[in-house]
């Protein structure tokens, strides 16, 4: 346990941002499943509709350094290729 008082505040911040972080990564994580569910459901309006919003929602979480931009990037590369592979 802290022994001091500042760390004993930052263990309680830590906690919080800890789960704030989570909540962030799974929001991510909801987003490309949608993209992935919507692409494999078949409709590229509404798929392309989902990925644009899914990039946003990337883009904000990886801006905050939550996830690496390098990852980010690797998720929305994946996703358009899928995408792009609908029409072919």
């Amino acid at each position: 346990m802290a022994n001091t008082a500042q760390a004993r505040k930052r263990a309680r911040q830590a906690v919080k941002q800890n789960a704030h972080n989570s909540a962030q990564r799974s929001t991510l994580r909801t987003a490309i499943k949608a993209v992935r569910k919507a692409i494999l459901a078949g409709d590229k309006a509404a798929a392309t509709a989902i990925f644009q919003q899914s990039v946003s929602t990337v883009d904000s979480i990886a801006d905050k350094k939550i996830i690496h931009k390098n990852k980010a990037a690797r998720h929305k590369s994946r996703l358009a290729a899928a995408l792009k592979a609908m029409s072919a």
